[in-house]
């Protein structure tokens, strides 16, 4: 009888906002190298929407989601989890905190998004961000590139708020239009300007509206880059 091989389980903290959490698993089975069903990962999901915005705690304007990410990552471990990845950016900034109330291991999505833009063409030396203001504030992507020698750059406060914010609404409000893939590509060239040699789409939702960016820029998903060091992981 053919022995069954055990696998350590992945858990995906969710929610934040829920189709960037679908994206997310859609794309860690696309990427896993399986030729049948059982070849993979086990994984469980605690996807709650009703996670305190994360971008609003940051900039002093709402409640921290602390207590609900702390209850999200130990449903998780109860559940047999090994590891977590958390497919949104802005929840990093509180990684720190999560780990040490709760013990579990988060997988870096910040880091894994940089070392692929790093790694996406010769001589990469500067990279662009379109984030949250959440992101932007906590300052991860600039404290993660300081490690890994690369300049991060950012957008205009004026672009963030007239073009990268009103397209990540869009996609939470299910609104993923063609005004904003036109917002976000208008945002890349603006990064492209600055002299970014590559974006990154360091938001969950940007990704589903990022067609023109990756015709000014090469474009790194986030979320692809947290799969494969997922995959690395545990695979």
């Amino acid at each position: 009888m053919a022995v069954r091989r055990t696998r350590p389980m992945l858990g995906i903290l969710g929610g934040m906002g829920p189709l960037a959490t679908a994206a997310f698993y859609r794309k860690l089975v696309e990427r896993t190298p399986a030729d049948s069903d059982q070849g993979h990962l086990p994984v469980v999901v605690w996807a709650d929407p009703a996670v305190p915005d994360r971008s609003a705690a940051l900039l002093g304007e709402g409640p921290s989601p602390i207590p609900a990410l702390v209850e999200g990552a130990r449903r998780l471990r109860a559940a047999g989890a090994t590891c977590i990845a958390i497919p949104c950016n802005t929840a990093h900034a509180y990684v720190e905190q999560l780990t040490r109330v709760t013990g579990v291991e988060v997988i870096d999505m910040i880091e894994a998004a940089l070392r692929r833009a790093a790694d996406s063409a010769a001589g990469v030396e500067r990279v662009g961000v379109l984030a949250t203001r959440g992101t932007r504030a906590a300052g991860l992507y600039e404290q993660a590139g300081a490690r890994l020698g690369l300049g991060v750059l950012q957008v205009s406060d004026a672009v963030q708020r007239t073009q990268v914010d009103p397209a990540i609404r869009a996609v939470k409000a299910g609104a993923a239009t063609e005004d904003a893939v036109h917002r976000i590509g208008t945002a890349a060239q603006a990064l492209r300007d600055q002299g970014a040699q590559v974006v990154v789409a360091a938001c969950t939702e940007i990704p589903l509206v990022a067609g023109a960016a990756a015709r000014v820029l090469p474009l790194v998903d986030s979320a692809e880059a947290l799969a494969d060091r997922v995959l690395t992981r545990l695979w």
